[in-house]
């Protein structure tokens, strides 16, 4: 049986303006904390990957809006890994610290859809990982042409070529 890990991607106070939440950000939210309760009662790992972005920015390093949603903070046992970019892997020690724990399945969820959640979802694919995305545990926001509910199921659907897609409820940790 693979290991697996829990990947956690860019659920950040910043995702959550007042008026400006991602697309249904509670139930977003709600969906990762059963996750991680589910991941951690039976003790498998969990990785947070928070972006930053430069000085004057709204993810600047440091800052409120940099941080980890408090709905969904990590543990000591918890790994966080830094990145600039949508890839998830990129310039970052993400790939090291899954081969140290030997994990080879990730179960990802996250925001932005279309940006971080795609790109890391491919990306892991191609580095080798059995990807699991968590249908109902990534977001985004509308766009100019369509909206976010649009751009997820378009994910959802699109992604199946490098991942597993299926609802919180029904994700196995095995």
């Amino acid at each position: 049986m693979k290991k697996v890990a829990l990947l956690v991607i860019d659920v950040q106070n910043g995702m959550f303006p007042e008026g400006e939440e991602v697309f249904k950000g509670e139930r977003l939210l709600r969906n990762i904390n059963e996750l991680l309760t589910r991941a951690r009662a039976i003790e498998i790992p969990v990785v947070y990957v928070q972006h930053n972005e430069p000085i004057g920015k709204q993810l600047e390093y440091g800052t409120n809006p940099w941080k980890i949603h408090s709905s969904i903070a990590p543990q000591n046992q918890d790994i966080i890994i830094q990145k600039t970019t949508p890839d998830s892997f990129f310039n970052t020690t993400l790939h090291d610290e899954l081969k140290k724990q030997e994990i080879e399945h990730l179960i990802i969820a996250g925001i932005q859809t279309e940006l971080c959640v795609d790109t890391t979802c491919r990306r892991a694919f191609s580095l080798g990982y059995k990807v699991t995305l968590v249908s109902d545990g990534h977001s985004t926001w509308d766009s100019g042409e369509l909206t976010a509910e649009q751009i997820i199921n378009h994910h959802n659907s699109l992604l199946r070529w490098f991942a597993d897609i299926y609802p919180s409820k029904d994700i196995k940790f095995h």
